[in-house]
Formats: structure tokens, sequence, C-alpha cells
């Protein structure tokens, strides 16, 4: 299924059962995850001391589709730094965008602010507040 894009943040929220993490784990399956949110997800969880095993079988468990970091989302992510900047985005943030841009698929995540972008594309967030 891959319908959506997911953000590390909506990875960490189905991981670390926060609001909205149901949803997530509910779609996860085939979702299209980048490396660099791959990378951003068990930097997270290995630095709240899960072990990079555990870490590993938590986001296997949900099933996302890893999709590579190349240099087509390299310069796609950077063409997107002036349009992102006022909200302080990061490289994976865009990163994120930039895989959900080029396949023309939704962005799944759990920062409300992504919601004022004008991109193009539909940004969902998976927590009510």
């Amino acid at each position: 299924m891959n319908s959506v894009v997911l953000d590390a943040s909506a990875i960490l929220a189905a991981i670390r059962n926060e609001p909205g993490g149901e949803l997530v784990s509910s779609i996860a399956t085939g979702a299209l995850l980048s490396t660099v949110n791959l990378a951003e997800v068990m930097s997270r969880l290995i630095e709240t001391n899960m072990r990079e095993p555990y870490a590993r079988a938590a986001i296997d468990r949900l099933g996302p589709n890893v999709i590579a970091f190349d240099a087509s989302l390299a310069y796609a992510a950077a063409r997107l730094r002036p349009r992102t900047r006022h909200l302080h985005l990061s490289l994976a943030d865009r990163a994120c965008l930039a895989l959900a841009l080029q396949r023309r698929l939704p962005v799944l995540t759990a920062d409300r602010v992504w919601t004022k972008l004008k991109l193009g594309i539909e940004i969902r967030v998976v927590r009510a507040n």
C-alpha cells in the first residue's frame, strides 16, 4: 500500500504508543519511508536507550517500504529549503516531503506545523490536537 509517505514523527508516535500512533500502525504496512527518516527514527530510539535490535524490530513490525534517498531526492529536498525555512524544517523533514512530492502522495506526520506548508500535496496530521 504505497498510498502515503510517513514522517519520522509518525513512526515514532506508533512505536511509542503516542496519540495518533494507532492510526499510523493501521496504515504503515507498505507505506513509504525515506532512508533519511529511517535514520532519524533509529537515532531517536537509540538516544532513548532502546537497543538497536529492538528498535529495528519495532520498525520492521510496522512494515514500511523503505525508499533510498538518492540524488534526485537530495536535489528535491534542497529545493524545498527556501519554501520551508520559515518553519525551521530539518533535512529529514524535507527528505520526507521530497519523497511525497516525487511520488505525488500525501504525508502522514505528527508535526502540526507542516499544515502551514503550501506544496501541492496533502499533509495529514496524526494527532487530534
